[in-house]
């Protein structure tokens, strides 16, 4: 006995009856059999309500392919009730990526050219979803045409379909710029605001189309101007804001007419003001409509006052007890914080209470623009707020704030005995999460302070003596005994509280450092060289002159490092080629750079000069020729980060190239998670050794460095490929980009 097909209603009864998972399928299963039998018997009649069933199967996940054709068929169908369940069908079970979809083309074509509204409105939602960009080529023209219909329910939807168009090919913008004029002349909620959509669309996509358009920013600005004086209708009103949705997409039109435009901006600057003043914020809407007030203004070339009038309504948000709203406040904010510093610098107390938000997201951003916010007039007071927040916050949040402070004590600090205190307080509270250039910072901060040695050690040797699990101040601390561990013994630093220290004391405090399982092994090494050195400081011989006090060291040395690294390259070219690190294995893998498959032959050992093992044993610098003066290039500027390369050959390897990437941040906010990879063709080998960091301080703080070694045995042309990602802003961002204009000295 054949069991009948279902209908549509009893099938999606009997499986949401299906009490297993396995009924479902056998009842699934069983009714596609009819539908597939149906199919192949090619009844026209009840074609369109066996494609019904299923479209219904694939919305439940269930594999539908089998029905594409008879979409088509519906679709060339002239019933309207076949036309209706066809388009719906090919809009869920065709894409571009079938060359099906191609095949409805013509029909799409013959129903814009009908007069049936209803035909033209599916066909119409069918090509603004699976439309190809050859099929937008070949029915640009009959969407045109539309775009002028009297019916307003095809007109709706020939704009939209219009802006699906553009996106897809954007060289059909000059097909739609003269109807878009006289659309703008409309009543029509959605026509209206499907042509300011679609006005967007074209301004983003072609000068031509900005330029043409920043003729009707006087029109735009009279729209705008009803909508918030008079109204536009009834029901398009939301929580008593007139249409907010017109409102923002008009805004975000005057956002792009106005960028770097005097003309534009000047005249929709009297109207900002009125909106931001206007604009009801008791409810969410009207906060939109500010919102995006606000990011107009930035955007534009606005007056000075009405700059200050968008912070000020950025700070009533962070009043605000909705947290999304909060949370776009301070984002803003952070992006206003370089053009508008002063006037940012005024919601200061509010930007400080934010830090105590328990949404981590909140902390996280009202963090880091309380860092932008640091400056010499303001430094003693944040500093304390940041610390107090250091001490109870997250601990996904204690490596940023520990290095905005240290950045910001070095940047803003009043004194130096300021300066060691906060660093000091710092390397207490969160020791661990510090940058790895903290301990070296402050040995040569204490070292050239020397009115301040013996406060420094003392305090050092206290604070040692409550906590050695904090590394970097164990570090620290050890280095400061081992200089001045006499001024511990002799007391009488009037600027700290007495403290009698015995010698035997400050030994066994440095043998609990070494004996420590906490102790890492540079700080072992740090505790040996204060024993030693406290040898000569407390038993009075001075003979051994390698235990002598350190001289102070000038920070930045560039020809130092230079002269390092031309030593290293000499002593280990050949392990460069065999030991590549797992960095350059994977950006050989990446294949950014097309180049040829033969690898590079590694080039033979310089030959040792006479005396160089002993040398090398001792680690004593060696005269070497000076390396030949290759000029600098700067391959990256955006938003305030630029990043510069320069060069160097060592005179006996000239098939090794040191490439110095020097990463600069001239803006005021840091820039946080900076990772720059390399790669180079085939024939070159590539090592890239760590950076000096992953945080790029603002305000042109102290720069992140990082080393390529390249070898280039066959002395060819130099290409170079440089991808960086990183955080600016509170947004992330990544750079792709090709360096082809290296210095002929890089190669030849």
């Amino acid at each position: 006995m054949v069991v009948p097909s279902l209908k549509l209603q009893d099938l999606i009864e009997e499986i949401r009856g299906a009490k297993t998972q396995a009924q479902e399928r056998e009842v699934i299963q069983k009714e596609c059999a009819h539908i597939r039998a149906s199919f192949r018997d090619g009844d026209p009649l009840h074609r369109h309500r066996q494609l019904a069933k299923l479209l219904y199967v694939h919305m439940l996940g269930y594999p539908a392919h089998f029905g594409q054709m008879e979409c088509l068929k519906l679709i060339a169908s002239p019933r309207f009730t076949d036309k209706r369940v066809g388009y719906l069908g090919a809009m869920l079970l065709l894409d571009e990526r079938q060359d099906a979809h191609l095949l409805i083309t013509n029909s799409i074509k013959n129903d814009l050219s009908q007069g049936i509204q209803a035909v033209q409105g599916l066909a119409l939602c069918t090509l603004s979803t699976v439309g190809s960009a050859e099929m937008c080529r070949d029915l640009a023209t009959e969407v045109e045409k539309l775009l002028l219909q009297p019916s307003s329910y095809v007109r709706k939807k020939a704009v939209l379909t219009a802006v699906h168009m553009i996106r897809k090919v954007p060289e059909l913008s000059n097909i739609f710029l003269p109807p878009c004029a006289q659309l703008l002349h409309e009543r029509h909620h959605g026509i209206l605001l499907g042509t300011i959509t679609l006005i967007m669309e074209l301004c983003e996509r072609s000068p031509a189309a900005l330029k043409h358009f920043r003729k009707v920013v006087p029109q735009l600005v009279q729209i705008l101007r009803t909508l918030v004086t008079t109204g536009y209708s009834v029901e398009h009103s939301v929580s008593g804001v007139s249409d907010p949705f017109l409102q923002v997409q008009i805004l975000r039109l005057l956002r792009i007419l106005g960028q770097n435009h005097e003309e534009s901006s000047e005249t929709m600057n009297d109207l900002l003001a009125q909106v931001a003043t206007n604009t009801d914020t008791s409810r969410n809407a009207g906060n939109a409509v500010l919102f995006e007030t606000v990011l107009t203004i930035m955007d534009i070339r606005a007056a000075a006052g009405l700059r200050v009038l968008a912070v000020n309504i950025l700070g009533r948000f962070l009043l605000n007890n909705d947290r999304n709203i909060r949370y776009v406040a301070l984002t803003s904010l952070l992006r206003m914080v370089q053009s508008d510093h002063s006037a940012v610098q005024r919601h200061r107390p509010t930007v400080v209470e934010c830090l105590r938000e328990p949404d981590a997201s909140l902390s996280r951003r009202a963090l880091e623009l309380s860092l932008a916010l640091v400056n010499s007039s303001n430094v003693r007071a944040m500093t304390q707020e940041l610390q107090s927040f250091l001490e109870s916050c997250p601990p996904d949040l204690r490596a940023d704030c520990a290095s905005g402070i240290l950045l910001a004590a070095e940047r803003f600090a009043p004194t130096k005995r300021w300066h060691i205190d906060t660093i000091l307080r710092v390397l207490t509270t969160a020791g661990t999460h510090v940058r790895d250039d903290a301990v070296a910072n402050l040995t040569q901060l204490i070292g050239g302070a020397q009115e301040l040695h013996a406060y420094s050690v003392r305090r050092l040797y206290s604070a040692l003596a409550d906590d050695i699990s904090q590394q970097p101040l164990v570090q620290v601390a050890a280095w400061c005994i081992g200089e001045y561990g006499d001024l511990l013994l002799e007391g009488g630093c009037e600027e700290t509280e007495p403290l009698q220290v015995e010698e035997e004391k400050v030994l066994a405090l440095l043998e609990k450092v070494l004996q420590s399982h906490m102790s890492l092994p540079a700080t072992r090494g740090y505790a040996l060289t204060a024993l030693m050195k406290l040898s000569t400081r407390l038993r009075g011989d001075n003979k051994a002159a390698i235990l002598e006090k350190m001289p102070l060291v000038e920070r930045g040395g560039t020809q130092d490092e230079e002269a390092k690294e031309s030593k290293e390259a000499q002593l280990s070219e050949a392990a460069l080629v065999a030991t590549e690190p797992q960095a350059s294995k994977l950006l050989d893998l990446l294949d950014l750079l097309d180049g040829t498959s033969g690898a590079a032959q590694p080039p033979p050992a310089p030959e040792p000069s006479p005396g160089g093992t002993l040398v090398h044993l001792l680690d004593l610098p060696c005269a070497s020729p000076a390396p030949a003066s290759i000029p600098n290039l700067r391959v990256f500027e955006r938003e305030g980060l630029q990043l510069n390369l320069s060069f160097v050959r060592p005179p006996g390897t000239p098939a090794l190239l040191l490439i110095t990437v020097t990463a600069i941040n001239t803006s005021g906010a840091d820039v946080t998670h900076f990772v720059c990879q390399a790669a180079v063709p085939k024939s070159f080998q590539l090592q890239l050794q760590a950076p000096s960091g992953d945080t790029v301080p603002a305000q042109g703080g102290l720069p992140v460095t990082q080393l390529l070694r390249i070898l280039n045995p066959n002395k060819a042309p130099l290409r170079l490929k440089l991808r960086l990602t990183y955080n600016h802003f509170g947004q992330s961002v990544q750079e792709i980009f090709e360096v082809n204009n290296l210095p002929v000295e890089t190669w030849q």
